[in-house]
């Protein structure tokens, strides 16, 4: 299969300068998500690669997936100075080239904008080693008045203009219906709850292939 590529401009201008300025609290879900980590490890969505530097030297590879042609660039520049050793792909997870098995698979703020969450979260089940662990952190639907919020963002303009984010997604229900055992999870939150937004919350857990 060919790797394939996308292209969201407005979403990449945008994520440039988001990512350039990362709040501390944001900072340290990222650290999180990623403590622990060690032997080769698939990195799914790498943004402008903001994970890397965070990245423990038990790690002997990460692979990074980024298919936003004008994010894929600052990934490299990211990794050529991380403390591991990381190649970036320019290629979606489904067109991913074939690779061997991975210890483990980190998913940063990328299951809200694929286009069939499920069907990705098998192939990343199939891409583990039997006991490997799914590292993620993100987006996740929320109750109330903010999951009204999100239906409607997300049936609307938001993911035109937020790379097909969709804040609406029940996650952690699809990541255990992929086949994972989910093994420790918490929600936390980015913004003030009376913030307006439909991001406001997200999930942060790990995940093993049993």
């Amino acid at each position: 299969m060919t790797p394939q590529t996308v292209d969201h401009p407005f979403f990449a201008r945008c994520w440039k300068v988001l990512s350039a300025h990362e709040s501390r609290a944001m900072r340290d879900l990222r650290r999180d998500n990623l403590a622990g980590l060690s032997g080769r490890v698939l990195e799914v969505g790498a943004g402008t690669g903001t994970n890397f530097a965070f990245y423990p030297d038990t790690v002997s590879e990460v692979v990074a997936l980024e298919p936003e042609t004008r994010l894929a660039p600052l990934a490299k520049q990211a990794a050529a100075a991380a403390p591991v050793p990381v190649t970036v792909i320019e290629s979606t997870v489904e067109t991913m080239p074939a690779t061997e098995p991975f210890d483990a698979v980190v998913c940063s703020l990328v299951l809200c904008s694929v286009a069939n969450p499920d069907a990705v979260l098998r192939q990343l089940h199939a891409a583990l080693k039997p006991g490997g662990e799914l590292r993620y952190f993100e987006h996740i639907a929320t109750p109330g008045w903010r999951g009204g919020l999100q239906r409607l963002a997300d049936a609307t303009i938001w993911p035109r203009f937020a790379g097909n984010c969709h804040t609406h997604r029940e996650t952690e229900s699809s990541i255990a219906g992929a086949g994972f055992v989910i093994d420790t999870a918490r929600h936390e939150a980015t913004f003030p709850a009376w913030v307006p937004l439909p991001v406001q919350e997200v999930a942060l857990g790990r995940a093993s292939r049993a």
